[in-house]
């Protein structure tokens, strides 16, 4: 079982308006933890949901909710954050975030659950993906009302997300807004390419290095379509280093230069601004 302490840090709260209005918890999952009676102060007595709760009441969160990763050692998924409500980790370049039908490990995920169930833990799920090709940071919620806080703050755009991007070719502005929709391309399963029949599409970019042959930028998510930062800038004619499915000339390694380096949000449950880095 999944559990976390939050201790009361407002007059007239109650445990309904504590999930409904100060957590926006859907009605769905209250109903179902009113049922399964879990919240209860720290003896394990479950408490009143109607009755205000006193000024720095603890009160205890017990979850059945567990997730069917199986466990796998994965190398090179690396820790960078943890506490009883998120988990951050490096995922390398390389690896699928999850498990498909065909494979049941080595992905993110497995790598994930390893790490949980070593202290006790059943639940585990990502807040965002990446690329199978993109390497770096990888935020996912410990239970399911931090995962469900960490969805809308997604939706809503009120999590930062910076990736560093190998360009190729020497870009001429310092800084710039690619502001393109990103469609399905028929052509092809898995690409996506600019339509103007496509999802709204923002990408705030500034140039950190310029080289003979390519340039680094640093690339912030507005919004968080699939594949949005290879697609918009090989739309304006600089394709990821590597990235050969948007025409970047191949590496050696087979992998592309692109890589999630920092994630900045206000944490579900203490409201503190939480920034994680991934600096190597």
């Amino acid at each position: 079982m999944n559990y976390f302490h939050y201790v009361v840090d407002e007059e007239e709260l109650t445990i309904e308006k504590l999930l409904l209005d100060k957590w926006k918890i859907g009605k769905k999952t209250v109903h179902q933890m009113r049922m399964d009676k879990a919240v209860t102060d720290p003896s394990g007595e479950p408490v009143d949901w109607r009755i205000p709760l006193p000024l720095n009441a603890v009160l205890h969160f017990h979850f059945h909710a567990k997730s069917d990763y199986e466990q796998d050692d994965v190398s090179g998924v690396d820790i960078l954050f943890e506490d009883e409500h998120i988990i951050a980790a490096v995922k390398p370049a390389g690896i699928s975030v999850h498990p498909n039908e065909k494979d049941n490990g080595g992905t993110f995920m497995n790598a994930m659950m390893k790490s949980i169930a070593t202290n006790g833990g059943e639940y585990v799920e990502h807040i965002h993906r990446l690329d199978q090709g993109t390497s770096g940071i990888i935020l996912c919620a410990k239970h399911p009302i931090a995962k469900s806080i960490m969805d809308r703050k997604l939706e809503q755009h009120e999590v930062t997300r910076i990736y560093h991007a190998e360009v190729e070719g020497v870009m001429k502005r310092t800084k710039g807004v690619l502001n393109y929709p990103i469609g399905r391309d028929r052509h092809h399963s898995t690409k996506r390419r600019v339509s103007p029949s496509g999802q709204k599409a923002t990408t705030h970019f500034r140039v950190m290095e310029r080289r003979s042959d390519s340039t680094t930028v640093e690339a912030s998510l507005v919004t968080g379509r699939t594949h949005q930062i290879r697609v918009h800038f090989s739309h304006i004619g600089h394709p990821v280093v590597g990235d050969t499915l948007y025409d970047g000339s191949p590496t050696e390694d087979g992998q592309y230069r692109l890589a999630a380096k920092k994630i900045s949000f206000e944490h579900p449950i203490t409201e503190k601004p939480i920034t994680i880095e991934w600096i190597v």
